[in-house]
């Protein structure tokens, strides 16, 4: 029982590591599982592509990425002066994805922010279904705290520093070798 079991174990690792999986029957009637291509005289042969890394690269983290999915933000702005300025701001700040919409210059939005809000007036926050009017930080940080936004942006790793190829920034030590590289 031990054996089967390792055999399996074996084999779910070759197939996330191999790019190519190959499932073939030899003439004695052996089913037979490789990374490598079977033999001419090979009968039933399958061959599996497996896909590249599964890791999300978009580069949100994991909490905005499901705060997006709940509670997508709208920002209905135009240029109207410091309080869209600083709507922009608060949202950039916190790394947070958002649409905008200017009902001054595009019919659809006005007819939107109408039908949303009653006016036309900006800068209007519309996290998930909470509408926020006018620009006050405060109550714009709590309708992005309930959504489950983060409330700053993930810090940036620096970037080693001109002239110095894989020398890491003033005060970080070099991550360690990875023991299957040979760097």
């Amino acid at each position: 029982m031990r054996f089967v079991l390792f055999l399996c174990c074996c084999i779910v690792t070759s197939m996330v590591q191999a790019a190519e999986l190959y499932r073939w029957v030899d003439a004695e009637g052996k089913v037979h599982y490789t990374d490598q291509p079977p033999p001419a005289s090979a009968k039933k042969v399958e061959e599996k592509h497996l896909g590249g890394n599964s890791i999300d690269t978009s580069g949100l983290p994991y909490a905005t990425r499901q705060a997006v999915m709940k509670s997508p933000v709208t920002l209905f702005a135009s240029d109207c002066g410091m309080g869209c300025d600083l709507a922009r701001e608060l949202l950039s700040q916190r790394g947070i994805p958002y649409t905008t919409k200017n009902p001054q210059t595009s019919p659809d939005d006005a007819q939107a922010l109408k039908k949303l809000t009653g006016e036309l007036n900006v800068p209007v926050l519309v996290v998930g279904s909470a509408v926020s009017k006018g620009y006050e930080k405060g109550a714009w940080d709590a309708a992005l705290d309930a959504a489950g936004y983060p409330k700053s942006t993930a810090p940036k790793k620096s970037a080693p520093a001109a002239g110095s190829k894989d020398k890491p920034a003033t005060g970080e030590k070099p991550a360690p070798a990875h023991p299957w590289t040979d760097k």
